[in-house]
């Protein structure tokens, strides 16, 4: 558990955090992927909180090492990101280690920037088992949803000022056009709702929903059980 490398597609390393089950090993895997603050102490939480659920949950480092104190410096590293690269590349890889290592299945899951990378590594991934993303969505444009063969669960917030409820009625269009098999729950929140240092963070459009949260975890919980156990 802690601080490891892994080898990306192409060859190249990629830096992240493990958290593993007492179990050991052969548990199934989740590559956990960060909000725009990098990866801090709560991500890390949200991986050590999968792994006491008995999973191998892989935080893979998308920004390198930075992490991101307030939402100026957070929005400047997302704007930095190749989001088709940390998709294709450092998931990829991600769940590439995890399978080669002793985990059968392999699931994704991100938050914020997270979710948006999360849906377009549904496309770009194609020996994951399983995905959920948590509010966030990339430019529909960029979704090839023929290419999605893999379970989706989404997690949204009615009240999100940075990714758009009607987004998500229009990606929920456009997976049903491609029969993607997936299922969407919304929730009368803010966005960041199962960020539990949402409200410290001083940014008004984003609230803690401690209810919605629990909602949404035991839901993800079930899912991945359905599909990686």
């Amino acid at each position: 558990m802690g601080e490891m490398s892994f080898k990306r597609p192409d060859g190249g390393l990629c830096n992240g955090y493990l958290a593993a089950p007492a179990a050991g090993g052969k548990a199934p895997g989740i590559v956990v992927i960060q909000e725009w603050w990098g990866i801090n102490d709560q991500i890390k939480g949200v991986a050590e909180r999968f792994a006491a659920a008995g999973y191998r949950a892989l935080v893979p480092d998308l920004f390198r090492g930075k992490v991101a104190m307030e939402a100026k410096e957070a929005e400047h590293l997302m704007n930095g990101l190749d989001f088709a690269d940390a998709a294709s590349q450092d998931i990829r890889g991600a769940v590439q280690y995890l399978k080669a290592t002793g985990s059968a299945k392999a699931g994704v899951t991100g938050y914020c920037m997270g979710g948006a990378v999360a849906v377009l590594a549904a496309a770009f991934v194609p020996e994951s088992d399983a995905h959920v993303t948590w509010y966030g969505y990339p430019p529909l444009e960029y979704v090839d949803a023929t290419r999605i063969k893999v379970p989706m669960l989404g997690h949204w917030a009615t009240h999100d000022q940075f990714f758009a409820i009607a987004g998500v009625d229009a990606l929920e269009a456009r997976l049903k056009a491609a029969g993607v098999n997936f299922e969407f729950h919304r929730y009368d929140a803010k966005h960041a709702f199962a960020n539990e240092q949402a409200d410290s963070m001083n940014l008004p459009p984003l609230g803690y929903n401690p209810e919605a949260a629990e909602l949404a975890w035991k839901r993800t919980l079930a899912f991945f059980a359905a599909h990686l156990r």
